[in-house]
């Protein structure tokens, strides 16, 4: 599965050790037949939106923890106004919260504290998934 250009993954949390350990659990590929990986940092709630807004984002993973603004909120907002919003994963805080990113609706849900090999695994499932949703062009 291979693409001519890179995959671009959003990572929102207001906490930068967070972003740190999502774009060292992803590295450069989340997997050998994906695509390299472009990082968007966004540590605010209004920089997501604008984001997302421009288009061109393959993947969201959005803090819940993060403060003012959880990323499960953020994601129903995303899912409500996007159309055809890329995947989107919500770290939770823990396990029992998955019921949480389910009503965020999300596409998947990693507990705190991030195991990086799950975190790769469950992103490059969702980015296989979104690239084969995207129109081939020919």
């Amino acid at each position: 599965m291979s693409s001519a250009r890179p995959l671009k993954v959003l990572v929102y949390s207001d906490d930068r050790s967070i972003r740190d350990i999502v774009r060292f659990s992803l590295g450069k590929r989340p997997d050998a037949d994906l695509p390299e990986v472009e990082y968007v940092e966004c540590a605010t709630q209004p920089a997501v939106i604008r984001r997302m807004d421009g288009g061109g984002i393959d993947l969201a993973i959005l803090d819940g923890e993060s403060a003012p603004s959880g990323g499960m909120g953020i994601a129903r907002q995303l899912k409500d106004e996007i159309y055809r919003c890329p995947p989107l994963l919500v770290l939770i805080g823990r396990a029992e919260d998955a019921w949480l990113a389910t009503w965020s609706r999300a596409d998947a849900a990693v507990a705190h504290p991030i195991d990086p090999i799950l975190l790769a695994d469950v992103a490059a499932e969702l980015l296989r998934s979104r690239l084969a949703a995207l129109p081939v062009k020919s």
